[in-house]
C-alpha cells in the first residue's frame, strides 16, 4: 500500500504560521506591530543597541528574544524598571 494518501503533520508542512513568541526573528514591520512603535523608534532602539538584529543579504531581521528582553526590562523612555 502507498503512504501517499497520508497527510504530513502541520508542523512539517511549513504552511502553518509559527506563533510570534516561538519565532527566532521577525521583520522590522513585525517588530513595530508587536511592540506598538513606529519604524523610526525601532531603528533608534537598534542604533542604541537595545534591540538586536541580523542581516541576511539586504534583509534585516530583529531577534525576537531582544524584543522580549526590551519589553520585560525597560520602559521606552530609557529608564530601567526597578
Amino acid at each position: 500500500m502507498s503512504n501517499s494518501s497520508q497527510q504530513p503533520s502541520p508542523e512539517h508542512t511549513g504552511k502553518e504560521p509559527i506563533p510570534f513568541a516561538d519565532r527566532l526573528t521577525c521583520t522590522i514591520a513585525d517588530a513595530c506591530a508587536a511592540i506598538g512603535l513606529g519604524r523610526t523608534k525601532v531603528y533608534e532602539l537598534i542604533a542604541d543597541k537595545k534591540l538586536s538584529t541580523i542581516s541576511i543579504g539586504r534583509r534585516r531581521l530583529v531577534l525576537v528574544a531582544s524584543l522580549k528582553t526590551l519589553i520585560g526590562n525597560e520602559s521606552f523612555d530609557g529608564r530601567s524598571k526597578k
